[in-house]
C-alpha cells in the first residue's frame, strides 16, 4: 500500500491531479474488481456484473464518485462512457499483495506463502507443485551469487 501511495504522490506532483483517495467502500472495492477483471467496461457492464446490483442511476453516480477519487478515467465512445482503471492491474496487483503481508503476516512472504500452501481446499497439482519448486531453487541459487 506504501508503494501505491509513494506512486499516487508522484503522479500527483508530476500531473499536478488530485490525489486519489484510498478508501473504497465495498461496492467501490467491487466495481473496481470488475474494471481490473474485464480492463475496462461501461456503467451498464459495471452494472450486469455487480452482486445484488443497486439500481442504473447509482451505479454510474458511484463510477462518478471513483473517477473524483481518482480511481478510474473514462473516454467517450459514442453516447456513453468506457471507464477504466487509471493504476494498470500488475501494479494494484503487486500493491495489493504487499499491503496483504504487511497487514496480515508481518510482512513475511514465507508466512504468506505458508498459509497459501495450507489453504483449504488449496490443492495444487503435482506439476504446479514442482514449478513452484524450481522457482523457489533459482531463487535459491540467485541468493548465492
Amino acid at each position: 500500500m506504501l508503494h501505491l501511495q509513494h506512486m499516487l504522490l508522484l503522479q500527483h506532483i508530476v500531473m499536478k491531479k488530485k490525489l486519489p483517495d484510498l478508501n473504497l467502500s465495498r461496492r467501490e472495492r467491487q466495481m473496481m474488481d470488475i474494471l481490473y477483471q474485464r480492463g475496462r467496461a461501461t456503467a451498464a457492464e459495471v452494472h450486469e456484473l455487480l452482486p445484488d446490483p443497486p439500481s442504473y442511476s447509482a451505479v454510474r453516480a458511484k463510477l462518478s464518485v471513483l473517477e473524483e477519487k481518482g480511481h478510474i478515467r473514462h473516454e467517450a465512445q459514442a453516447a456513453r462512457y468506457i471507464y477504466a482503471p487509471v493504476v494498470a492491474r500488475d501494479r494494484a496487483k503487486e500493491s495489493a499483495l504487499r499491503h496483504l503481508i504487511s497487514t496480515f503476516f508481518d510482512n513475511s512472504a514465507e508466512q504468506a506463502m505458508t498459509a497459501l500452501l495450507e489453504l483449504k481446499p488449496g490443492k495444487f497439482s503435482r506439476e504446479r507443485l514442482d514449478s513452484l519448486s524450481r522457482l523457489i531453487e533459482a531463487k535459491k541459487q540467485g541468493d548465492r551469487s
